[in-house]
């Protein structure tokens, strides 16, 4: 447990940060689970449709600080993978 005032303000401030990446980080991984569940169901259009609202989700992520730059595109290219029709 912290002691010194600066270090308890400094674990309060990580509990936040925490919480948002959190709720962030789940946001996109459902996103990329939906699009996973609608091609393996053979759902073309469906898992394209939710392509876009998955991109988004990576977006917002790189944008909030809560995964990296490089993450997001490999994460991009994984679901575009899953989309695309076989």
């Amino acid at each position: 447990m912290p002691i010194t005032r600066n270090a308890k303000k400094a674990l309060r401030s990580s509990l936040k940060k925490k919480a948002v990446n959190d709720r962030v980080k789940k946001a996109f991984k459902e996103e990329i689970k939906n699009t996973q569940k609608l091609a393996t169901n053979k759902k073309w259009k469906d898992a394209k449709a939710s392509l876009s609202a998955g991109y988004s989700a990576i977006d917002k992520a790189v944008k909030k600080g809560a995964i990296k730059k490089n993450t997001a595109a490999r994460k991009k290219a994984l679901l575009s993978k899953i989309a695309k029709e076989k």
